[in-house]
């Protein structure tokens, strides 16, 4: 058996259009474009790469994007300050503070200090809640994808049984949860998970979030898997899944790579929730009897840089 190979880009370019068309109907409705707000700390090389992809897409999808750029000893106090003000700002439907943090700020209080109604990466409490309950709302924007693919690939989730490797709150937990709320049987494995390779094999959809490079072997997968390769593992060789590749196409039904998987998504649904969020806000203003408050125009070139 060579597996299918489940790439992620054609579907993160449909994901983008439908944004974009979707940003251009909420423009036309309230005279202004959706607004992301991203706030960046620090000079960490991956994540400025990283955030300037966000910004280009964006606007490519018609939403109006601006970075602010803050020093590495920027404290929590400032930082606190900034997103506060995103959070007032009529003119931000979503906010994005990149993660990591600079060492020394506390990554949970800012994520907490994110109004829920604009936390377009679904990382609030709030958001985190109405998961659990299996009210989503806003949601982490990979184990989103992860959904999408799943979907739009035909893959059954319902009645299946999945495996989760990977406790984090960005993919493993969310994903989790939203496995469970398609009816799948879940099972969330770790590190820590005894005979690892046995419960992997239980899984009908194995979805592998781990931080390890090409950890997965063909020996985790049951025959005629679909697999989910989360991971992005810089190695002098280039990039490198949580799955080995090679050995695991010989056995699943799908798999996906690295790269060129499962990333484009994530920056795809981030653009989704976007709008989204901003959909959203306007609906709850409109309830409120609240008069939209002059905003700038849509965007028709490239972001700004505070």
């Amino acid at each position: 058996m060579t597996a299918r190979v489940l790439e992620g880009t054609a579907l993160a370019a449909a994901l983008r259009a439908e944004a974009a068309a979707e940003a251009i109907a909420f423009a036309g409705a309230h005279g202004r474009a959706p607004g992301l707000r991203v706030i960046l700390v620090g000079n960490d090389p991956g994540s400025s790469v990283y955030v300037r992809s966000k910004e280009k897409a964006a606007w490519e999808a018609r939403i109006a994007a601006d970075t602010l750029r803050l020093p590495a000893e920027t404290s929590i106090d400032e930082l606190l300050a900034r997103v506060g003000e995103a959070n007032a700002d009529p003119a931000v439907d979503g906010v994005l503070v990149q993660m990591p943090l600079p060492a020394g700020l506390d990554g949970r209080r800012v994520l907490d200090a994110v109004d829920p109604a604009k936390d377009v990466d679904g990382f609030h409490p709030m958001n985190v809640g109405l998961l659990q309950q299996g009210r989503p709302h806003l949601v982490p924007c990979t184990p989103a994808g992860i959904m999408e693919l799943l979907r739009r690939d035909g893959i059954a989730v319902a009645g299946k049984r999945a495996v989760v490797v990977g406790r984090s709150e960005i993919v493993g937990k969310p994903m989790a949860a939203l496995l469970l709320a398609g009816n799948a049987t879940v099972t969330v494995a770790h590190s820590k998970t005894p005979d690892l390779p046995a419960v992997c094999r239980e899984g009908e959809i194995l979805v592998v979030a781990i931080g390890r490079p090409r950890f997965v072997t063909a020996e985790f997968v049951r025959p005629g898997a679909v697999v989910i390769d989360v991971g992005i593992n810089r190695l002098e060789t280039g990039l490198a899944g949580d799955v080995d590749f090679a050995s695991v196409r010989e056995v699943a039904s799908a798999v996906t790579p690295v790269p060129k998987g499962v990333g484009p998504l994530t920056v795809a649904m981030l653009l989704k929730n976007t709008v989204l969020a901003a959909n959203a806000r306007a609906r709850n203003l409109a309830a409120r009897g609240a008069k939209p408050h002059p905003l700038p125009p849509s965007p028709g070139g490239e972001g700004k840089t505070r």
